[in-house]
């Protein structure tokens, strides 16, 4: 148990972090940050003020406060709209950013506007941790994922083990959730991976998944498999398309938190992760989803795995589309 965690983003995600670290004793005090609501200057000043007194964070956690005395668990729920409550956290997980959704009109923000956002929120992001919790190593959940975490290391200078992107966890949970659905094997049996940028040419490693033990081929054949790999890289996609709002909020909660326990407990549970590689891969100053053993200090070790010819390829194809995203972050950070 660690005596703080701090959370960034107070929405699906965010709340979901929240009750389930309470549940499961992970520390003994949750510091949970976010702005909202924000005060709309062209509301009337009675709305204003209204508007200035409320506040999701401190909402959701007197709410989750109030149902501690039911599951008899003895943590300190600290809400705040500013960085404050981050406060001497030893572990952050950030949440923070706007998801793409329609507007009014139906139409969708570009991907370059999504990312303008997104970085302007990331650069805050960083500043609060920075004044509040520089130590802290830091999970980072928010999308774009690669970008987002490569902007946090530009502006905190982390040590390389202390910061950390969420998206291998969740997409190889995926991709072994659609293995053991099709082979019709228990979800604890089936053992996947999956590299690379978090988007549309992540790679599955056919190569490395197994069912107990087992070459998956033994159980699938090549079509479901391509199938599979398929679904996996539009997973996401296929959740909000069946929501009709937001995003995935269960399982990205989950992957952070299966994260999260390794370094807690000094687990040294080998996860794929948004890791910054020096080297390894062929990679430079990229943060991509790659194997790492995760335990008290971060990231303790980068594994390199033997890829087949194909997927090598595709694993270049995708850390090609990590560097453009990058690229593009840094040319809208020269102008914030």
């Amino acid at each position: 148990m660690l005596k703080k965690i701090g959370l960034i983003g107070g929405g699906y995600i965010g709340g979901v972090l929240a009750q389930e670290i309470a549940q499961r004793r992970l520390a003994r005090e949750v510091g949970l940050v976010d702005p909202a609501p924000m005060v709309n200057p062209s509301d009337p000043e009675e709305r204003q003020a209204v508007t200035r007194k409320q506040s999701v964070a401190i909402g959701k956690c007197l709410d989750i406060a109030e149902g501690l005395p039911t599951i008899a668990r003895d943590i300190t729920l600290v809400g705040s709209k500013d960085y404050s409550s981050l406060k001497g956290a030893e572990l952050v997980i950030n949440t923070a950013g706007v998801p793409r959704k329609a507007r009014p009109d139906g139409t969708f923000p570009s991907r370059e506007e999504l990312l303008a956002i997104n970085l302007k929120v990331t650069i805050q992001v960083a500043k609060g941790i920075q004044e509040n919790c520089p130590d802290a190593i830091v999970i980072s959940v928010a999308n774009p994922l690669d970008a987002i975490v490569y902007t946090l290391d530009k502006r905190l200078n982390p040590p390389k083990n202390k910061l950390v992107g969420m998206a291998g966890v969740l997409d190889s949970g995926r991709y072994r959730y659609f293995v053991a659905e099709a082979a019709r094997v228990s979800v604890d049996n089936v053992n996947a991976i999956v590299l690379g940028g978090h988007g549309d040419d992540m790679v599955p490693v056919r190569s490395s998944c197994q069912i107990a033990g087992i070459p998956v081929e033994k159980f699938l054949d090549a079509a479901t498999l391509a199938a599979i790999e398929a679904r996996t890289r539009k997973a996401g996609g296929e959740v909000v398309g069946l929501l009709g709002f937001g995003s995935a909020f269960v399982s990205p909660a989950w992957a952070a938190l299966e994260m999260a326990e390794s370094i807690i407990f000094d687990r040294r549970k080998i996860l794929p992760v948004c890791a910054k590689l020096e080297g390894e891969y062929g990679v430079h100053g990229l943060f991509v989803g790659v194997p790492a053993i995760l335990g008290r200090n971060g990231i303790e070790k980068i594994i390199e795995l033997d890829l087949t010819d194909e997927e090598k390829a595709a694993l270049d194809k995708s850390v090609a589309g990590v560097k453009k995203t990058c690229d593009e972050a840094n040319g809208m950070l020269a102008t914030l």
